[in-house]
């Protein structure tokens, strides 16, 4: 930590006109060893009005990690073959191969779209640890865009025995 702060403050004297924003930001990067943000964009640079894109429910849920009622999604039921996407950035999420009806108000998927058994790499989704809900549990979130899609638990079917848990408000639906 002492070398974080050696190191800031050694930037903000070597810039005068160093703004107090760009200080936390880089001070955060340091301590996450560099890390960066873990989507493929770099938020300054997106200039996206969500408030414009989105309707107030969709950006409650995707934006603020907020959840819709439950029982109360357009896809929960929805029996049609096609891929979910990203409501934020259309990006491919979620397979209606892979969906189930898991009884818990929510549409339920047993693995994201691209996944290979338990690799996840060419997926759009991340995984996040998440301590909101009272108890440890894992936001799961989009790749491309940041959006909250919903949770992942591991009390789902075989094989690969995983429950994405994800808000209808947050996908699109393409038919086949």
């Amino acid at each position: 930590m002492a070398r974080i702060l050696r190191n800031l403050s050694t930037l903000l004297m070597r810039e005068r006109t160093f703004k107090p924003v760009a200080a936390v930001r880089i001070a955060a990067n340091m301590l996450h060893n560099d890390a960066g943000s873990l989507t493929r964009y770099d938020e300054s640079t997106v200039s996206v009005d969500w408030h414009k894109k989105l309707t107030p429910e969709q950006y409650y849920v995707t934006r603020e990690k907020g959840t819709e009622l439950p029982f109360s999604g357009i896809h929960l039921n929805n029996t049609e073959e096609g891929i979910y996407h990203c409501v934020c950035c259309n990006s491919p999420l979620f397979s209606s191969e892979k969906k189930y009806n898991s009884g818990t108000g929510w549409p339920s998927f047993s693995e994201a779209y691209g996944a290979q058994g338990m690799d996840e790499s060419d997926t759009n989704v991340l995984r996040r640890p998440d301590n909101s809900l009272g108890s440890a549990g894992t936001e799961v979130i989009c790749k491309e865009c940041d959006a909250h899609l919903g949770h992942v638990f591991d009390d789902g079917p075989s094989p690969t025995g995983q429950r994405f848990c994800i808000n209808s408000v947050a996908l699109t639906f393409k038919p086949n």
